[in-house]
């Protein structure tokens, strides 16, 4: 009979509720966290030295976020757990892996893959200045190092987490110069009913804007960004965007841009695993049924690395996907996966009314100018990834890499490849679905070959 070894890859709330029910079936799976501690990004924490009270770091999250650090405490002895472990390579059976001690490999009979999401970006003029973050970048600064990404922020983009970042700043003591939406979420009355049903969710973002409009900070709609400023040490010094038809400049030393999230599915890839086109999430999804299982039989998805349905829905995904694990193994029901399931289901209006209200821009990848850098690794420009495509007659992302490598370098097209993709679609005139996606490529994330050489070969 073949071993069992479960190995879950997140320690956030979809993979640490996973190996809480894993646990409690008497199972002791193996846990594997990027980070150095355990949360995800939504109940990401500092060091001891900068603690600060629940309240302060995650607002009206911070009973779950109690809660979250209860359970992983009780399970802390009866789990193996990873952390500041990177996963470079994935094969089936098999994960390549990166940490203190050098790279390994770990052996898996069974698979929970809990990656999350990262932020989507869209590139613009100046971009890549030192003081210009992702979303989720200025939100590690704040909850993890007990620091700012600047005194005047401004934050562009669209999505909830626009608004939820600039409170956390504001609150925080930085002066949030503006918001500077993509869309219009205040124009969607219709949508009231739907989103009202997010419940607490949904105040809590009300409450967000509230609290940021009582400041009197500036929350525009419809804003085009136009060029991050730069000053003589290149060093952002503000942003320059229009808006209702006029030209506007914000002067600020620190830019969070986001719109929206996407899920990383890399491993997902690697691992061979069937992914099918999301039309509204306008990405490629590993596909899973109701409680997560894959196409491949022994591994099982679950939170944002499936598809983006914030943290409440990850934590249900995580135990359903467990449920379904130890049903596999022969093992009995969980009493929760009903509860579960219905939960997610109850969710799915809100989520569905969310992701049309923050709809991402696509159109904005095509109104990008020719001098735009969309991959900062290579050095490719907008203007050359339009070039590739008319000199080579080719639509499909995968040939453009070839002719421009577009994606092909560090990063292997995590922050690239959306925008990339979009521009592509532009620019041909084909359906994105069509344009298809980066194939995955190990490593998957930057690494020194120095340290591969450390630890097991």
């Amino acid at each position: 009979m073949m071993d069992t070894t479960v190995v879950i890859i997140g320690a956030g709330p979809a993979g640490i509720s996973a190996a809480a029910d894993l646990v409690r079936s008497g199972l002791r799976p193996v846990v594997i966290d990027e980070g150095s501690l355990p949360g995800g990004q939504i109940f990401r924490h500092p060091r001891p030295e900068l603690m600060r009270a629940d309240d302060e770091l995650y607002g009206f999250d911070g009973r779950r976020a109690a809660e979250f650090r209860s359970t992983f405490a009780a399970i802390r002895p009866k789990i193996d757990y990873r952390p500041e472990t990177q996963i470079w390579s994935a094969s089936d059976g098999k994960l390549h892996l990166l940490g203190r001690h050098g790279s390994s490999v770990q052996n898996w009979s069974h698979l929970v893959i809990a990656t999350g999401a990262m932020d989507r970006i869209v590139p613009v003029k100046g971009w890549t200045a030192p003081g210009v973050y992702s979303l989720g970048g200025a939100q590690i600064a704040i909850k993890a190092e007990a620091s700012l990404i600047g005194r005047r922020i401004v934050l562009a983009g669209t999505g909830p987490l626009l608004y939820l970042v600039a409170y956390q700043y504001a609150k925080a003591g930085a002066t949030v110069v503006a918001v500077l939406e993509a869309g219009n979420p205040f124009g969607h009355i219709k949508r009231l009913p739907a989103l009202a049903s997010g419940g607490a969710v949904f105040a809590k973002g009300l409450f967000y804007i509230a609290m940021l409009q009582a400041r009197g900070i500036r929350l525009l709609t419809d804003v085009r960004l136009t060029e991050i400023l730069r000053g003589a040490d290149d060093h952002v010094t503000g942003v320059s965007f229009r808006w209702r038809g006029r030209d506007e400049v914000a002067s600020c030393d620190g830019v969070a841009i986001g719109y929206g999230l996407k899920a990383e599915t890399q491993i997902a890839d690697l691992l061979g695993l069937d992914f099918s086109f999301d039309p509204v999430q306008r990405q490629w999804l590993p596909r899973a049924d109701h409680q997560g299982r894959s196409s491949n039989a022994r591994v099982y998805l679950a939170g944002d690395g499936l598809s983006i349905r914030g943290s409440e829905i990850a934590q249900a995904s995580g135990r359903l996907a467990a449920s379904a694990l130890l049903h596999d193994l022969g093992h009995a029901e969980l009493s929760t996966i009903r509860r579960d399931g219905q939960a997610i289901k109850n969710a799915m209006r809100f989520r569905k009314a969310l992701d049309q209200i923050f709809a991402f821009p696509y159109q904005l990848a095509a109104e990008l100018s020719d001098d735009v850098l969309v991959c900062r690794c290579e050095g490719v420009t907008a203007g050359t990834i339009r070039q590739s495509v008319a000199m080579s007659g080719e639509s499909e992302i995968n040939r453009i890499k070839a002719f421009c490598r577009v994606g092909m370098g560090r990063c292997q097209g995590r922050l690239c490849g959306s925008a990339a993709a979009e521009l592509i679609s532009a620019t041909t005139g084909t359906s994105l679905e069509t344009v298809g996606r980066l194939r995955g490529q190990a490593p998957i994330k930057p690494i020194a070959l120095a340290d591969l050489v450390r630890g097991e070969p």
